[in-house]
């Protein structure tokens, strides 16, 4: 009895659980993983979908995301007795699951024949593909329905359907004609995807995008692979079951995450895109909004505004502003901020930039100290500066009031230049007082010599 004591005691012990092991145990649950992140996509593409309904390429990807959906939905093992019980018929999960499988094949063929050709080049070839690949799909999905209603299956099976019934006659022909008709489609649009990823041009996010996709139908070419093994292991009389009830899933699951990914990167990603550029315009206006909002008003605060419309309010609200200040500003003083922020090694962009903002603050304390310029390059011919320059780089000048001691140095500069060019005009309009004091001089003494410049009256 002692001696059964070390045997009971490894029996008692907890196994260590292996790969095969967590399939097994977790098999039931295994298919709603994929199920809740093709869901996830779907409500991320729904929005864009029914607002652009009349895209064509939207409605095909939003439609292969309900496919992929129904798929691993269906194939769930409380899924497919909840089928065969409300139908009565035992194993019409089976053809139902191949059907939406050879759908999701033939979509995802036409969908990168679409996508990759464009809907305005449409050359007779890619419509014959089309036809064909419609066609074919079509003609598959019903031979599958066909082959089982002659097939002999009373046993309902949830998870091995595929190898239990690998010898039956019909049965037989259903299961190989469905992954024979997946693995030409996955091989074609992985031959399709990886070719597209070579050309030259492509925006990064629809790279990575078909990178993802790529990865995704690789897989399941290996999900093929290993159903295909473990059919063809029971027709030579081996067991190879475990390739289709535990290799073959983890790698289905999987699939559909990548193609999920690689469907949703591109406008997703496009979306994020956008949205982050509209943010980063709204911050980069802030200096010249606070600027301009320095003179009164403002944009009102409105809870969840779009960052787009925050946009368009803010850059209307900095050109009104602008336009008010026209009269203040100072075309000369632009001019000579121009030259000193050249000389002071800026290149000619970001000069005309520090030149806008330093003219811009010019004008804005001009305006609160309420007065006008008045000089011949204050004005133009209707009163006012023309800004139009101003109005339209009104971002490159919100740039330049971030750097302060770069617009404090060019300012500083120019009303150095402006000085000198004062003491200059001073010294020379000095210059001409004495000439012309002293041509009156000489012509008084002149005026005053009765005898003339001999000295002796003749």
């Amino acid at each position: 009895m002692n001696d059964l004591a070390p045997v009971a005691a490894r029996l008692t012990e907890p196994q260590a659980l292996t790969p095969a092991g967590f399939v097994n145990d977790f098999y039931p649950s295994f298919w709603w993983i994929p199920a809740g992140i093709l869901a996830a996509a779907l409500a991320i593409k729904l929005p864009s979908i029914i607002r652009l309904w009349t895209d064509p390429l939207l409605r095909a990807v939003g439609g292969l995301l309900v496919l992929a959906l129904s798929v691993f939905v269906f194939v769930a093992p409380s899924t497919i007795r909840w089928v065969n019980q409300i139908t009565g018929v035992p194993n019409i999960s089976g053809p139902w699951v191949y059907s939406l499988l050879t759908a999701f094949c033939g979509s995802c063929l036409l969908l990168i024949i679409t996508w990759r050709d464009g809907l305005s080049d449409r050359s007779p070839r890619t419509r014959a593909a089309m036809r064909w690949v419609l066609g074919t799909y079509a003609a598959v999905i019903a031979a599958l329905w066909i082959m089982f209603a002659l097939a002999e299956m009373p046993e309902e099976r949830l998870r091995d359907l595929d190898t239990h019934y690998a010898n039956t006659p019909y049965a037989r022909e259903m299961i190989v004609l469905y992954l024979l008709a997946h693995t030409v489609a996955t091989l074609i649009t992985t031959a399709l995807i990886w070719n597209w990823v070579r050309t030259d041009g492509l925006d990064s996010l629809l790279r990575w995008g078909l990178k993802f996709l790529g990865a995704g139908y690789a897989l399941q070419l290996a999900f093929d692979a290993a159903k295909l093994s473990a059919v063809g292991g029971r027709w030579a009389g081996r067991d190879l079951d475990w390739l289709s009830t535990t290799v073959a899933p983890p790698l289905a699951c999987l699939s559909a995450i990548l193609i999920a990914v690689g469907f949703i990167l591109p406008h997703t990603g496009q979306y994020l895109h956008d949205r982050r550029q509209v943010r980063d315009a709204v911050r980069e206006l802030r200096p010249l909004y606070r600027l301009m909002k320095a003179g009164g008003g403002g944009v009102p605060r409105v809870l969840r505004t779009p960052p787009e419309l925050r946009l368009i309010r803010r850059e209307t609200f900095i050109r009104d502003g602008l336009l008010a200040l026209s009269r203040f500003v100072d075309a000369d003083l632009r001019a000579r901020s121009y030259e000193a922020a050249l000389a002071l090694g800026h290149p000619p962009d970001r000069a005309k930039a520090l030149a806008a903002a330093v003219t811009v603050l010019d004008a804005a304390d001009a305006r609160s100290q309420r007065r006008e310029r008045d000089g011949a390059g204050a004005h133009s011919g209707s009163g006012e500066a023309d800004t139009s320059d101003l109005l339209r780089d009104i971002g490159a000048v919100s740039r330049a009031l971030r750097c302060p001691d770069e617009v404090r140095a060019v300012r500083e500069r120019a009303a150095a230049t402006a000085a000198a060019v004062a003491t200059a005009a001073a010294a020379a309009s000095s210059a001409s007082s004495a000439s012309a004091a002293s041509a009156a001089s000489a012509d008084g003494e002149w005026a005053g010599d009765p005898v003339g410049h001999a000295g002796t009256e003749r």
